[in-house]
């Protein structure tokens, strides 16, 4: 059993393990007589580029000195899709108008599935969230490559992005 699901997130009683068909060894309420798979959270961050696709924004929030890419939780009920449009127009003021899936990863952290996708926005014109970001700066595909926090997952979505594309 994992660290975080020890008690039937419906009734509260203790989970035990039993033999789920061909799921394998599954966590189970004896009350509920239910199976209860992993919960975790989903989230999506963007790499985002502006309308002539010649710049990337980065962001740093809750005063952390390292560029990131604009990220946020899927609310419950809401697609991804859904949730990049929000986050960006919340965190940054701006308007989402072409989106492509980039690629996904898990966030041991957090527990979250992280979602990325590649996005394009109206324009340039920042209207940054005082409580949503620090600071938002948008820069050229090779800097944005140099000044993303390094070993990061935004950095490997960021260069994924970004594969067979020349960045020099």
């Amino acid at each position: 059993m994992d660290k975080e699901q020890k008690y039937c997130y419906v009734c509260g009683e203790k989970l035990t393990e039993k033999q789920c068909k061909d799921e394998g060894v599954v966590k189970y309420c004896g009350h509920c007589e239910e199976f209860r798979f992993p919960l975790y959270s989903s989230a999506v961050s963007m790499v985002i580029f502006n309308p002539k696709k010649d710049k990337i924004l980065l962001i740093q929030q809750y005063g952390m000195k390292s560029n990131i890419l604009v990220a946020g939780y899927i609310n419950k009920g809401e697609t991804p899709q859904q949730a990049l449009q929000r986050e960006i127009k919340e965190e940054v003021g701006l308007n989402a108008v072409e989106w492509n899936y980039n690629d996904s990863m898990y966030f041991d952290k957090t527990e979250t599935l992280m979602h990325n996708f590649v996005v394009v926005v109206d324009s340039e014109n920042l209207k940054i969230k005082e409580n949503e970001v620090d600071t938002a700066q948008w820069f050229t595909v090779k800097e944005a490559v140099e000044y993303i926090r390094p070993n990061s997952m935004a950095k490997k979505f960021l260069l994924k992005s970004l594969k067979g594309r020349d960045v020099t």
